[in-house]
Parts: C-alpha cells; structure tokens; sequence
C-alpha cells in the first residue's frame, strides 16, 4: 500500500481529536475512489486475521455488503475458515426480504464460497424484537465464552448522514446502554422501526474498529464527527476502543471537508 502524503492545515486549532489522529491512536486513511477504498479494507482483512485462532468479526450492512463481496473472493492470501462473524446491527425481517442485513450477505457473499452460511451468528427473525436481542445476547455469550463484554478482533461499521452507527441513533437512549450488549429498538427512526444493535460497550471493547464512509453526503457528517468537540457528541463520534485501534477509510468526496490530519493513499 502506497502512503502517498500526510496532509494537515498547521493555521486550525488543533481538538483532542486531531491530536489522537497525529498521535497514531486514530488513523484516518483518505482514496481516491471507492474502489481502492474496498481493496484497502479487503488487505486489512488479510492483516487483522492473520495468525489468529478463531477470528471474530463483526459486520455491518448497507454498502458495505457491495464493497465485500466484490473485493474478499479475489483477495489473496485470505483464509477465512477459522472465522465467526456477526452482525453489528440487524433489521427484525426475514432472512428473504431486500432489507435484511444477513440476506444480502447470504445472496452476495456467501454465493461466493468466502464464508458459509455456518460462519454467521444470525438473529432470529421469527421472535419478537425483544426475544431477538435475548437469543442474539445468548448467541454471543457462547461465541464469547467467560467475557462480560465481548471483544471482537474487528468490527466494520458504516454511518449514516445523521452520524448513525449500528442502530444507535442520535438522540436515542439507547447511547446511555452500559448493561446489555445486545438491545432491541423499536422506534428507529430509519425504517424498519424494530431492529436489533451491539451497544456502545461492545463495540468499544473491539481490539480494532473500522469505519467506512464514502460520498459527499458524509462530508459535513464527517468533519462533526472527527473535528468538531461537541457536548452531545453524535452516536460515531462515540467510538473510541477502550483498548483498542480506530480507523477511518475514506474515499475522496466523504473526506473533502477535513482539515485535521489525514493519511491519503493509494493502493493501484
């Protein structure tokens, strides 16, 4: 991968953000374009998996599920047979319609061979959403035998234009969730209403976090999120592993509004 410059403007003051991206606790990585941005985040793939016993992956939807599914069947040096992956957040729907996150993983991704249908710890549609959040609480627990909070090895979140995450929501109660680590959520205010999400400490007690974000619609979502110091700071801008690395993959566009330091690579 080709570091191509380190791009900062010395005349902005500089926010306890800035710091930790200059600092190495945060890396954010800028393309240009979105699919060198999927190759990226494919090789990273590679790099967090390797040499692991048992790596757990957590997943988000969204066009996450596009950018995985063209890029992991021909990555090389990939090995995914030891791996367990879940669901950073699920829409209670079945398995069948358009908008379930595991059924698009199912039709183009799975399709592929990466991973098998086995691989994937899935909630279970068919309950209510409270029901849903309590089996996919107990699924995690044998998934994570004798931890309080599950660590995952990588969690790959999206955003949404509001500085959503997962299904934590601006605004919601759920950003206060310290006890569970699964929560229904019946009024999302993105359709469907009822859906099932990792809380906060979970995905903060991830050993590496990743955010993808890409077009101009993120571009003012994004300088909030890694610039602007706010007293109720959006539901992205509250990831922060505990003990663990955050990294921002961006193309171009998504990134055009910051000016805190950035890494911009290419990978062609």
């Amino acid at each position: 991968m080709a570091n191509l410059s380190l791009s900062h403007s010395p005349d902005v003051n500089i926010t306890e953000k800035q710091k930790s991206v200059m600092s190495g606790s945060l890396q954010i990585r800028v393309f240009p374009s979105t699919s060198e941005l999927a190759l990226s985040l494919a090789q990273v793939l590679v790099h967090e998996s390797q040499g692991s016993n048992g790596f757990k992956l957590g997943l988000s939807g969204g066009s996450l599920v596009q950018l995985l599914s063209r890029e992991l069947p021909k990555t090389p040096g990939l090995c995914t047979q030891d791996w367990k992956v879940a669901l950073c957040d699920e829409r209670l729907l079945p398995f069948t319609d358009p908008e379930s996150t595991y059924g698009e993983y199912q039709r183009h991704l799975i399709q592929h061979g990466v991973l098998s249908e086995s691989q994937f710890v899935k909630i279970d549609p068919s309950l209510s959403v409270e029901e849903a959040a309590a089996d996919y609480t107990r699924k995690l627990r044998e998934l994570f035998p004798g931890s309080d909070v599950p660590s995952f090895d990588l969690l790959i979140l999206g955003l949404g234009p509001d500085g959503h995450t997962a299904s934590l929501f601006p605004g919601h109660p759920l950003l206060e969730e310290k006890d569970q680590i699964v929560a229904p959520i019946k009024d999302s205010p993105k359709p469907p209403p009822e859906r099932v999400t990792l809380t906060l400490p979970v995905i903060n007690a991830a050993k590496t976090v990743v955010f993808v974000a890409t077009g101009e619609s993120k571009a003012g979502v994004l300088k909030r999120i890694l610039q602007d110091a706010e007293s109720d700071p959006l539901p992205a801008a509250r990831v922060a592993p505990t003990h663990g690395k955050l990294l921002w993959l961006l193309d171009e566009p998504a990134a055009r509004e910051l000016t805190c330091p950035v890494e911009k690579h290419s990978v062609l």
